[in-house]
């Protein structure tokens, strides 16, 4: 009966080709569009992760409690055996220590007297060891504006509109007053390298990035981190996974009542990024629902249309004596062959597009120029395993339901009648 029916759709496409090539369109258009919202979401989230405090943290008990006060008198120590531990039991991130610091940036002029100067936020890390993933993790080849990155301890990058109130550049000397790990006053002064930009007034209005080394020493912070960041490798943020080995590693240290003893917590539990991001899945997932409701209808009212044009169809099948349920089950029947067949054909071109979009993205710095949210300006897709099997809850189901609908004039067609209509 379905290889029947199948030929007969192919042979007539007067009655297939448009409810098809319509299942098609709005297919692959559910299927991007999920996409490009799940990449919508991982941007954010990834973005967050690079400049704040990665995909996982590990901090002292202590300095987690004040973590947004940056207390590194609460700083981890020992951090060069926890991280040893780290790698070995906990592959699955790439794992780097980062130091966030605070003080005055102070710019001399030729006499050695202070020209300019503004509060700064600082922020440490491996600069320099090829081993280290943060110059991937932050693209600051890409952020770099002006200048070079460092090369050498004793050289830092500003962010370029910092660097551009102070009125300096690359090769200008700077001063930092900041306060070391036991309290005491620490003062050093710096070579501006480059300047970055990373699209985020949050971020580029006042910050500093340093080599992890030069700060520790400036610090007194040897073999000490504010937090040990760590990034998956696959790239995208797992909240499953991230709980997981959150709780695994923080088991290692439950019996320990020391105020310093390092704990794991995930991004979502990090600066309120768990209701941020509930609040965005409610937003994202009203934005879908609303689209599959307007595919739904757009498929269902090409079924009932396509039926409807059908009518005078039935009346001969009815006159040459078929059944009123065998003519109703074979339209359903052809509805969902058209259904199936379209939502197959709209997923393929569906996730191949997303897969495109996944892998380079669309450039969209030109319009957040002004953004005053911490995203990057380009943006991905992702492919998840709900975008194989979405597309076919509208094509399949809308295409049913509007054959199912139409159908139904079937029944109440009068077999006393059809000779009249036919003549008609």
């Amino acid at each position: 009966m379905i290889r029947f029916l199948s030929l007969g759709l192919w042979r007539d496409r007067s009655r297939s080709l448009f409810p098809l090539l319509t299942v098609i369109f709005g297919v692959m258009l559910t299927v991007v569009l999920f996409s490009w919202i799940k990449g919508f979401e991982d941007n954010f989230l990834q973005t967050n992760a690079r400049l704040g405090s990665g995909h996982v943290a590990i901090m002292s008990r202590a300095y987690a409690a004040e973590a947004d006060q940056l207390p590194n008198d609460l700083a981890l120590t020992g951090v060069g055996g926890i991280l040893e531990r780290l790698r070995r039991d906990f592959p699955a991130f790439a794992w780097t220590p980062r130091i966030h610091f605070a003080g005055l940036l102070d710019v001399p002029d030729k006499k050695g007297e202070t020209r300019a100067q503004g509060p700064v936020g600082g922020l440490a890390f491996d600069l320099f060891s090829t081993a280290s993933p943060e110059k991937s993790i932050l693209n600051l080849e890409l952020a770099l504006v002006r200048g070079v990155l460092p090369q050498k301890k004793g050289e830092v990058l500003l962010a370029d509109e910092f660097a551009a109130n102070l009125g300096i550049g690359p090769g200008a000397t700077v001063t930092l007053i900041a306060s070391t790990m036991y309290g005491g006053m620490a003062t050093a002064n710096f070579t501006v390298a480059g300047t970055f930009r990373f699209g985020a007034p949050a971020m580029d209005r006042s910050m500093m990035i340093a080599d992890i080394s030069t700060i520790r020493a400036l610090l007194d912070m040897d073999d000490a981190a504010g937090e040990i960041v760590g990034f998956f490798r696959a790239g995208f943020y797992d909240r499953e996974k991230a709980e997981r080995e959150s709780e695994r590693f923080n088991n290692l240290y439950h019996a320990s009542t020391d105020p310093f003893a390092p704990q794991m917590a995930t991004l979502l539990h990090l600066s309120g990024m768990s209701q941020l991001l509930g609040w965005m899945d409610a937003m994202l997932g009203a934005i879908v629902a609303i689209f599959l409701t307007a595919m739904f209808i757009v498929l269902w009212n090409t079924g009932l249309m396509g039926n409807i044009r059908r009518y005078g169809e039935t009346g001969v099948r009815l006159a040459l004596g078929e059944t009123k349920g065998h003519v109703y089950r074979s339209m359903i029947s052809e509805a969902a062959i058209v259904g199936l067949i379209g939502s197959i054909i709209g997923t393929t071109l569906g996730l191949a597009l997303a897969f495109y979009v996944q892998k380079h993205g669309f450039d969209f710095s030109g319009m957040m120029r002004n953004a005053s949210m911490l995203m990057t300006t380009r943006f991905h897709a992702r492919v998840t395993g709900t975008a194989f099997y979405i597309g076919f809850i509208p094509g399949v189901a809308a295409t049913v339901l509007g054959a199912a609908t139409a159908g139904r004039a079937i029944y109440k067609r009068q077999t006393s009648r059809l000779l009249k209509e036919l003549e008609a």
